[in-house]
């Protein structure tokens, strides 16, 4: 019930002057009845006419809070003269007009109201006062009141800027917070639309080498040997088909929430466990890859083992496609909160590369991919010759997979 009569008043300024006025006049009627003993009482009707004046006046208070003030200074002083007792009811309205001065107006403004408030007044009690009435009671007490609203309200402004700055500060980290959303969100879009293109990297070029080396092993054995080359081309279609599908799985990843559901749900990420059914798909193109383990194998975070597999399957697909007739070599190892693989093959059938050559995309994905998970790779020729790969990967990492 408080609550709705608050909000009311808040919707309806005039409301709630008026009411405060009302209030006021309430409070300083019973004023002008008071009297020091053996001091005669004056009329009642003047007091009470300059009572109402003075409540009339603070309804200009939001507009015309100093003339506000200074009529309601102006009232008390006619009291003073008329005889009446200065007590802090008769005293109210102008309490209640400096209060709400050091809210409306600054500290300097409110502090000149109230001193020459006080100085009429004190003026006023001196010279008009009827005789027999204490200096404590015409001029120290109606001082102390009139100084106090004034420091009260000094405090309530303050009070007030340092909520409206705490509000505007609220403000601007929610707006900036937004924004941080914002960028956030565009920041993943770039992250996801960068890892989508790594797979469809590595995807495409990995089958499409394949592919490459098998339709050529069918061309040069299409009249030599028929029933191979058919069996062949049989691994072929196999290999084209793989292809598609992971394309599908990884387009599949740009559909948006309200697309119809695929009728086949999407293969896993693949893994170190499809390790043998990679070295068969090249052994079957004509590369012969030997692998190799050293320690006990652990268990590895999902994006931790799709890098490891994207990357053997990487440099596998540039030994076949640069050194289609050197063997190559896979050498798994788990020494203490690492893994490390390494890639290689003799040269022997590697064209000489030229030194001042720039990397290709498929070593900066690699090494993209080593660097998203913490790790690193090392891509470059051999001493002994040949081509060598070598990532460094933490079992153990904190960091988020691109």
């Amino acid at each position: 019930m408080t609550y709705r009569w608050q909000r009311y008043l808040r919707a309806h300024p005039w409301a709630a002057d008026g009411a405060m006025a009302f209030v006021l006049l309430t409070v300083t009627l019973p004023g002008s009845e008071l009297a020091l003993h053996g001091v005669t009482l004056p009329a009642r009707w003047p007091g009470w006419v300059v009572s109402v004046v003075a409540c009339a006046a603070l309804l200009s208070h939001r507009r015309h809070p100093r003339a506000a003030a200074v009529v309601t200074a102006a009232c008390t002083v006619v009291l003073v003269a008329l005889g009446y007792l200065l007590s802090p009811l008769l005293l109210a309205p102008t309490i209640a007009a400096l209060f709400l001065l050091a809210v409306h107006e600054s500290q300097r403004t409110a502090y000149a109201f109230a001193a020459a408030t006080i100085a009429a007044v004190a003026a006023a009690g001196l010279l008009l006062s009827p005789p027999g009435v204490e200096f404590s009671t015409k001029v120290l007490a109606p001082s102390f009141w009139l100084l106090l609203p004034v420091t009260a309200g000094g405090s309530r402004r303050l009070r007030q800027a340092y909520l409206d700055a705490a509000l505007d500060a609220a403000t601007t980290r929610a707006e900036y917070a937004e924004r941080t959303r914002e960028d956030e969100a565009r920041h993943r879009v770039g992250e996801e639309r960068l890892r989508i293109a790594h797979e469809l990297h590595d995807v495409l070029a990995h089958h499409l080498a394949l592919a490459n080396a098998q339709a050529g092993t069918v061309a040069h054995l299409f009249d030599r040997d028929p029933d191979r080359a058919k069996v062949m081309a049989g691994d072929l279609s196999r290999t084209i088909g793989a292809a598609l599908r992971e394309m599908k799985a990884t387009v599949g990843l740009l559909r948006r929430a309200d697309d119809p559901p695929v009728p086949v749900p999407p293969e896993p990420a693949p893994g170190l466990d499809r390790l043998p059914e990679l070295v068969e798909s090249f052994r079957v193109a004509g590369l012969e890859v030997a692998v190799a383990t050293e320690g006990e194998p652990r268990p590895l975070l999902p994006w931790l083992d799709l890098t490891a597999y994207r990357i053997i399957q990487e440099a596998l697909t540039n030994v076949a496609k640069h050194a289609a007739g050197s063997p190559a070599r896979v050498w798994l190892r788990y020494p203490a909160g690492r893994l490390d693989i390494v890639v290689t093959d003799d040269g022997s059938a590697r064209p000489p590369a030229a030194g001042t050559d720039p990397p290709g995309y498929g070593i900066i994905g690699m090494r993209e991919r080593a660097q998203a998970v913490g790790g690193r790779l090392h891509a470059g020729p051999r001493a002994a010759g040949g081509f060598e790969v070598r990532a460094e990967l933490p079992l153990q990492t904190g960091v988020r997979a691109a």
